[in-house]
């Protein structure tokens, strides 16, 4: 059974074969994503909170495992992030066929992976509050979007300082503001924005498949 923030079990890694399939194909995209990088002191700049993340999920697995959307949803944003830390985001191809096809004034794939930021890691964030705060009702859609706005000033701050403290060609590679002065506050807006969405789908979706359930649940 394919589980949710509502309905998790814990499976030993050996015996979860969907946990094994995301892992295989998420370790192939950082494989390939890892070779050649366009700039390997940014891509490892990029990966260290990915390695952090990573130790914290594989060690956290036993004891607080979360649910297989949760876990699909990690992977398809470190997924994304591996391509952007490939190529450094503001040099990734397809953000150039994006720019010219609709005219945009950049490269707008950070943009897209900052949207997705929020998109995509809002649940596993809603189902942390719901498991270890005992949220509820309003409280189990507002906070992910609180904590995503959160991580991302967070990521901002992080990003500058390890900018600041590299050499000036990398540093302008790792933040890719692209002459953008708004850049960062724009960043955390599409993170918000996509925690917004994400949660407001959450709601719709659970009205719809349990709509005899109460809404504080």
């Amino acid at each position: 059974m394919f589980t949710t923030a509502r309905h998790t079990r814990f499976l030993p890694f050996g015996q979860n074969r969907f946990l094994q399939i995301l892992a295989a194909l998420y370790l192939l995209v950082w494989l390939v994503t890892a070779y050649r990088p366009l700039y390997p002191s940014g891509w490892l700049l990029e990966n260290w909170l990915v390695f952090g993340v990573l130790a914290l999920l594989i060690g956290t697995y036993r004891r607080f495992p979360l649910s297989d959307l949760s876990y699909l949803l990690i992977a398809l944003f470190l997924s994304l992030h591996a391509v952007g830390a490939h190529y450094t985001y503001s040099n990734v191809p397809f953000g150039f066929w994006l720019r010219d096809h609709f005219h945009f004034a950049r490269n707008p794939f950070d943009r897209i992976v900052h949207f997705s930021f929020g998109l995509l890691l809002a649940y596993p964030a809603r189902e942390l509050f719901m498991r270890v705060a005992r949220t509820r009702g309003f409280w189990n859609y507002y906070l992910p979007l609180d904590m995503v706005l959160a991580l991302s000033a967070v990521y901002e701050i992080i990003e500058a300082l390890a900018a600041h403290g590299a050499a000036p060609e990398l540093g302008a590679a790792f933040l890719g503001s692209q002459g953008d002065i708004w850049d960062a506050q724009k960043d955390m807006g599409m993170a918000g924005l996509g925690a917004l969405i994400a949660m407001v789908v959450t709601f719709s979706v659970k009205k719809w498949v349990s709509p005899q359930e109460d809404v504080a649940a």
